[in-house]
């Protein structure tokens, strides 16, 4: 058990003692010293709550159960432990996340900090820092939820010790609430699908009318659409192949007529296939849903006024380019499956079958996110409420009034 040394420098004390570290994979004894509070005093010995100060930090580091080689800087944790745990365990675009984060906005503030001496006002520091850079409220909550997962595999792996310090913290409540998002509705869904060529018409209409997401529709085959059904059993992200967002994505979503039809059709423009991707290159890989987006969608909606020039092939030296307002918007793939839940809710469907068909784990997701409300739908509530209450407000009176 070690007493330590306390001394002041500048205007602080610390107290010093040794200690075994992993740095950059090698075990060193290394020299620490550690802040114990500002110098208030003008005598050369410290004051009585400083020393008791420097008598409890060397008490807390005689009973570290962490062992020397796990002694690391949150950098090395993050880069050598973390990371690969994460390459392992989680999807691809979950992986690729986690990782902007990081190098973003917490290596240049954390890197450097000794994982075991973390506390939970470090963690509210660097969130209040990285809060003033004009962030999102969710994308604050999804930095933070970053730092909560790295010290819980920490702790796992006892690399740290106690509590987890990100579970106190919180995000800046004056953070920019998150822009509102978007949901086709069917009168957009039908006007879209007027301007589309194939396949990219096929494609919309899957997300239109089925949910899926944009990674499931890339990873589609044949094999998958039987009795009826799509059956969602694979994912594709940056064209790596890897299982559904949570384990009720993996399940069967229905198809309707007006689908089914086209996906007959697509089949014949296929030669009959009855295996493979149901989108593919001419090699017979699977054909990228961006590159789909990119390559035709946005061409085929984004068009000058006066030529109807694709933008991306328009000549401004005859005449500016003005995009034609009388075609449908491009709002991405997401906002087909928001306008799924959305019509669906607008035309009576339960609340709990929508989560099905959109196979959601939680209904309140569902509820959230990707359920919109439309103008109709206001106006109508509106006007059931002025009627109710016309009926309720009528006297005994009036009701004898009343024309037979």
């Amino acid at each position: 058990m070690q007493k330590g040394q306390i001394v002041k420098i500048s205007s602080r004390w610390y107290v010093r003692y040794w200690e075994k570290r992993n740095v950059h994979g090698t075990i060193l004894q290394k020299r620490v010293s550690h802040c114990l509070g500002p110098v208030t005093s003008r005598g050369k010995k410290p004051p009585a709550d400083i020393a008791n100060t420097a008598e409890e930090h060397m008490a807390s580091i005689g009973a570290t159960k962490i062992p020397a080689e796990r002694i690391t800087t949150v950098g090395e944790f993050v880069t050598g432990v973390y990371f690969p745990w994460v390459d392992k365990h989680m999807r691809p675009s979950t992986a690729k996340g986690y990782k902007g984060y990081w190098k973003d906005h917490l290596q240049p503030l954390c890197a450097n900090a000794w994982m075991k001496n973390v506390r939970t006002f470090h963690i509210q520091g660097w969130l209040n820092e990285i809060g003033g850079k004009g962030l999102s409220r969710n994308s604050l909550k999804r930095i933070k939820s970053s730092l909560s997962a790295i010290f819980k595999l920490a702790k796992q792996l006892d690399y740290f010790d106690g509590e987890n310090p990100a579970r106190d913290t919180a995000v800046n409540p004056a953070a920019p609430a998150p822009v509102e998002t978007y949901a086709y509705s069917l009168e957009e869904v039908n006007s879209i699908l007027t301007y589309l060529p194939e396949p990219a018409a096929t494609a919309f209409a899957i997300a239109a009318y089925t949910g899926l997401r944009v990674g499931e529709i890339e990873a589609l085959r044949w094999e998958d659409y039987r009795g009826g059904e799509i059956h969602v059993s694979r994912s594709i992200w940056n064209g790596r192949v890897s299982e559904p967002k949570t384990r009720k994505s993996r399940a069967a979503v229905p198809v309707i007529q007006q689908l089914a039809d086209r996906l007959e059709m697509h089949r014949m423009r296929s030669r009959g296939d009855q295996s493979g991707a149901i989108f593919q290159t001419s090699k017979g890989t699977h054909y990228s849903m961006h590159n789909l987006e990119r390559r035709t969608i946005l061409p085929a909606l984004n068009r000058c006024k006066q030529c109807m020039k694709p933008e991306d092939k328009h000549d401004s030296s005859d005449h500016r380019y003005v995009r034609d307002a009388r075609l449908p918007e491009w709002h991405g793939w997401h906002a087909c499956r928001r306008g799924l839940g959305s019509n669906l809710n607008h035309i009576g469907v339960d609340d709990s079958v929508i989560q099905r068909i959109l196979r959601h784990a939680n209904i309140s997701t569902t509820q959230t996110y990707y359920i919109k409300t439309m103008g109709n739908d206001v106006k109508d509530a509106m006007a059931k409420l002025a009627q109710a209450d016309l009926d309720t407000s009528r006297t005994p009176a009036e009701e004898k009034l009343k024309p037979m």
